[in-house]
């Protein structure tokens, strides 16, 4: 006898066996999660829902799961089925939408996805988890300015929703076509250079059917001299759940600037509202230095937190930085408190351009960031933002910089 044809009665066995064990529909469909849960079992599981529904047909959660195990085991068909015998019998089931509209998401016709879920909210008004699928089909089909509009609306009502917390933040980057910023930093420090520095920057992003593109030009005034820095920043869309970034740089102020500077990251959403990055970095400025950086952010409810490190080789070592961020939403997306506390050379850090392998020898750092960010009619967004750094600038000689900064963003 065969192995397969062994496995085969052996499930056959057991169906029969549980079923006729199990006297009611509630032991039958008890059966049934665990098979498919716990064992993963859909074909098993797929028949003791049968043989509940055969003795409840109007027990519904039933129903409902039995499309769900449809929907997993990719048999669309059968699955719409069963969710158009649910609504014909009760539409006033607020879960068989959920479920009917995610089958037709996953089975890439978003806008019947959209459709059934309209006709949930049109019964379920105050659903919290049909108005994130929502905004979450609108975000897809890149109708980003209504997608904003109800994501919002969830939290306004619901600040501590976590899965709609990290939607938004996904469909306010994209639901501005134009955005213009300008930002103004000032670094004082008390040993390491006399002089102060003059940070400014200005960019301009357009919002594409590709992704977004930033076109920046950064103006700096450090070490006895001026320098302009041109950037381009592309964030390009490749799924529902990857996203890269590509990034450009050049300087002929060689000194205050990097001469050429570039970046790659991919960028993944993950479920349990977690997201992640890995990529690299790249600086010219004198010498060629690569670094390596990966990050893995968690949303939970009005929190976001994010550990990122950075991974320079260089003369046989590796230097490393860490950076732990928190932010808290006091509103929408564009409205948080934020902490940041680090060690290490970053290279995102300005400060830090004329220390990243300058030596052999791996210099420290220590350092605390506070910012605030606030929106005001959605359209314009104020940044503030202040630091304190202490920083190893030479092998056992250290000193403390000061950091404040502000900047603008319009959105258009």
């Amino acid at each position: 006898m065969s192995i397969k044809l062994s496995i085969s009665l052996f499930f056959i066995f057991l169906l029969g066996s549980q079923i006729s064990i199990a006297q009611n529909s509630d032991d039958l469909f008890s059966q049934a999660r665990t098979a498919a849960f716990d064992h993963k079992q859909y074909t098993l599981a797929k028949q003791l829902a049968k043989a509940a529904i055969l003795k409840s047909p109007d027990y519904l959660e039933i129903r409902i799961f039995l499309g769900r195990i449809y929907t997993w085991e990719k048999q669309a068909d059968s699955a719409r089925l069963e969710f158009d015998k649910i609504i014909k019998l009760n539409p006033q089931v607020e879960d068989v939408y959920i479920a009917y509209s995610n089958l037709e998401f996953w089975n890439n016709d978003t806008e019947k996805a959209l459709t059934i879920c309209n006709q949930g909210m049109s019964l379920f008004q105050n659903s919290v988890d049909l108005a994130i699928l929502k905004a979450k089909f609108l975000n897809d089909l890149k109708k980003w300015s209504e997608a904003d509009q109800v994501i919002s609306e969830v939290l306004t009502k619901h600040p501590n929703q976590t899965e709609a917390r990290a939607l938004a933040t996904r469909i306010r980057e994209n639901s501005a076509t134009n955005r213009i910023g300008v930002n103004y930093t000032f670094v004082s420090f008390d040993k390491q250079f006399a002089d102060p520095w003059h940070l400014t920057s200005f960019d301009y992003s357009r919002q594409t059917s590709f992704g977004s593109i930033i076109g920046r030009i950064n103006y700096a005034n450090r070490f006895n001299g001026n320098g302009v820095q041109y950037e381009v920043d592309a964030y390009p869309r490749l799924s529902n759940t990857f996203m890269a970034y590509i990034s450009g740089g050049y300087s002929p102020n060689l000194g205050v600037f990097p001469q050429t500077r570039a970046g790659f990251s991919l960028y993944a959403n993950l479920p349990k509202s977690m997201e992640a990055e890995a990529g690299f970095r790249y600086l010219q400025f004198g010498d060629n230095t690569w670094i390596y950086t990966a990050s893995l952010g968690k949303y939970v409810k009005s929190f976001w937190f994010n550990l990122r490190t950075y991974l320079t080789p260089s003369s046989g070592q590796v230097g490393q930085s860490f950076t732990l961020t928190t932010r808290y939403y006091v509103g929408g997306t564009d409205d948080f408190l934020s902490l940041g506390l680090s060690t290490g050379l970053s290279p995102d850090d300005q400060r830090n351009i004329v220390l990243i392998n300058a030596s052999s020898y791996k210099l420290q750092s220590n350092g605390l960031t506070l910012a605030y960010r606030r929106s005001i009619n959605s359209f314009h967004i104020i940044n503030l933002k202040a630091s304190w750094t202490n920083q190893e600038y030479q092998r056992d000689t250290r000193g403390n910089s000061i950091e404040l900064g502000v900047g603008y963003i319009r959105r258009f």
